[in-house]
């Protein structure tokens, strides 16, 4: 029998979470703000339909960052990890950051998207899509 849901936690388990499956796709991105949110190269997200995502506990550690006009991230207040991400341009869908999922999904990262905006000091050693924005 197939893995019902997926769940995860930030670094000090304060918010727990769970995403009902199917995922909708897993992807790494190379945006500049995805880059600065994280401290990191790229950031491998994970979309979920919105009503198959839940906050299971510590949802008032919750807090979200206007990030852009159109999008935001939410992240913990008491240890920092940024764990998701929404925006209007697709407002049926939370990002995960697959990172902090605490088990392996039903999917395997299909592509790099803003690769156009990549960072020069990491050789990748995939042979996924690299695709110009997203």
């Amino acid at each position: 029998m197939a893995k019902q849901s997926f769940e995860g936690t930030c670094q000090c388990h304060t918010i727990h979470f769970r995403i009902e499956a199917p995922t909708l796709w897993c992807a790494h991105c190379h945006c500049s703000m995805c880059r600065k949110a994280h401290g990191a190269a790229f950031v491998t997200w994970v979309g979920a339909a919105e009503e198959g995502f839940s906050i299971v506990t510590g949802g008032r550690a919750l807090r979200w960052y206007s990030s852009s006009t159109e999008a935001e991230r939410g992240f913990c207040s008491e240890c920092g990890s940024t764990l998701f991400f929404r925006s209007e341009r697709w407002p049926t869908e939370v990002h995960v950051a697959l990172a902090n999922i605490d088990e392996p999904i039903d999917r395997d990262p299909e592509a790099h998207v803003y690769y156009d905006s990549h960072v020069p000091w990491v050789d990748l050693g995939d042979d996924l899509p690299r695709k110009a924005g997203s």
